[in-house]
């Protein structure tokens, strides 16, 4: 009997995941709501703005990504956020210009650090990742304060992270555009490279790859490194944003990271998903939580709006397990 036999006939697959195309659907839905709520929705402005924004959740979605198709969470983003972007900015206003200089650099290698750590504690240390990476967020958040002295630190963003973020080309955000350059470095790296075949297969069953001769362990600290150069993209573009950097910077961005990688099909537990259904899921909370700041909704209410939509795909994930 042979292995097609036992595994019964194949189903033909859909080219579109189902979870990417409700999302899409859910962004055409907000559209036509936002236009409805506020009539400058639907211009052309107002849309570059919102991909403009959506560009710093995508690019730090980009990292969230690949640690949970791992079948990881890393829950030290909002401080690793707020971490990078204030030694960037701190050294990009150095009165030492070479030193100035090298304030994008050292940022990157910052998050890759804060990655470095964090996979040395989930792959050699063999500690859950939602743990050691909420102790990470919690020394980091310390680390910032005693930094600042509690203050709001001094400097300034680097001229290209200032550039990168507010400025446009051809009249597109430049934003946007870096965010195409990740999509295709993702795409690339998830589908035409040896580490994505590893990624996605450890997140399907990381002991039958650990028997097959594969290095686990390099490869789950090899993800949060990349994990945290992206998470470090995301918070030198902030920083260029805001022309600044601040305590708290990266708070925003806790659910909404996760939502977006979760809503656009990649499964929590791992090993199934992409990057495509994260840059619609991105593109949609940007939109949801716009048309919740035209309606003048309260921060909290936003969190439990990113809550309940977690919770109802895990569920509508379960429910379509049960049923296999």
């Amino acid at each position: 009997m042979t292995d097609r036999a036992i595994s019964g006939p194949s189903r033909p697959s859909l080219p579109v995941d189902p979870a990417v195309l409700v999302v899409a659907i859910g962004c055409g839905l907000l559209l036509a709501a936002g236009g409805t709520i506020l009539p400058t929705f639907l211009t052309a402005g107002y849309l570059l703005q919102q991909l403009q924004i959506a560009s710093f959740l995508g690019i730090i979605a980009a990292g969230a990504t690949l640690v949970i198709l791992l079948g990881h969470i890393d829950l030290s983003v909002p401080a690793a956020i707020s971490a990078i972007a204030i030694v960037t900015t701190t050294i990009a206003g150095s009165q030492d210009p070479t030193l100035a200089a090298l304030a994008i650099p050292i940022g990157l290698l910052t998050g890759a650090l804060i990655g470095l750590i964090n996979g040395i504690g989930v792959a050699f240390l063999r500690l859950p990742s939602m743990v050691w990476t909420l102790a990470m967020n919690s020394m980091l958040i310390g680390s910032v304060v005693f930094f600042t002295g509690g203050f709001k630190p001094r400097g300034l963003a680097p001229p290209l992270s200032v550039t990168l973020s507010l400025e446009r080309s051809f009249g597109i955000p430049n934003a946007f555009l870096f965010w195409l350059v990740v999509m295709a470095a993702m795409f690339y790296l998830l589908h035409r490279t040896v580490y994505g075949k590893y990624l996605i297969a450890m997140g399907n069953s990381e002991k039958a790859v650990y028997l097959s001769g594969i290095r686990v362990r390099l490869v789950t600290t090899l993800t949060f490194v990349v994990a945290g150069v992206f998470t470090a993209l995301g918070a030198i573009l902030l920083a260029g944003y805001a022309n600044q950097a601040y305590q708290g910077m990266g708070d925003p961005y806790m659910l909404p990271v996760i939502t977006a990688v979760v809503i656009g099909g990649t499964a929590i537990m791992g090993g199934q998903g992409g990057y495509g259904g994260t840059i619609v899921g991105a593109i949609f909370i940007t939109l949801l939580s716009s048309i919740l700041s035209v309606l003048q909704m309260p921060e909290a209410f936003r969190q439990i709006v990113f809550g309940v939509i977690i919770l109802a795909m895990l569920l509508i994930r379960g429910y379509k397990r049960s049923f296999r």
